[in-house]
């Protein structure tokens, strides 16, 4: 069984988390600038067994396209191309960055450490995961 990979897409950063090999636990992995995003995945999946992406999608209250959903999408297809054999889900990530830094403030991080979007990202992609592989377990 090979980890999942979730990728909270963004313009100027990526934030990336993983399953454990077993896919019990998602844990944050890094933040990526995004020209660098299809360079490091490469490299990534050399180094680990990769299983599937999950790319968080971005949406609206109502569920229509936010203003982000048009690049998440083109990246995805680039990601479908460059990656053909790897499966790749999307996962509503509404609120995740709200959800992410409410957890930081709860886990007493530091007010430079909720500066430092970085951090929030690759946190946002840690929610996302944990979201999917929730969603995935009620459809067994």
């Amino acid at each position: 069984m090979g980890r999942i990979l979730a990728i909270d897409y963004g313009t100027k950063r990526t934030g990336l988390a993983v399953t454990d090999p077993l896919q019990i636990v998602a844990n944050p992995l890094t933040t990526v600038p995004t020209k660098d995003i299809i360079t490091f995945l490469t490299e990534y999946i050399k180094q680990e067994d990769v299983e599937a992406f999950v790319v968080g999608m971005p949406r609206d209250l109502f569920n229509n396209d936010s203003h982000s959903t048009q690049a998440v999408k083109q990246f995805v297809a680039l990601l479908k191309k460059k990656f053909a054999a790897y499966p790749v889900h999307l996962h509503d990530e509404r609120f995740t960055s709200k959800m992410a830094l409410d957890a930081m403030i709860r886990s007493g991080s530091s007010k430079s450490d909720r500066r430092k979007k970085e951090n929030i990202d690759k946190l946002s992609a840690t929610i996302i995961l944990q979201s999917y592989m929730e969603a995935e377990s009620y459809k067994k």
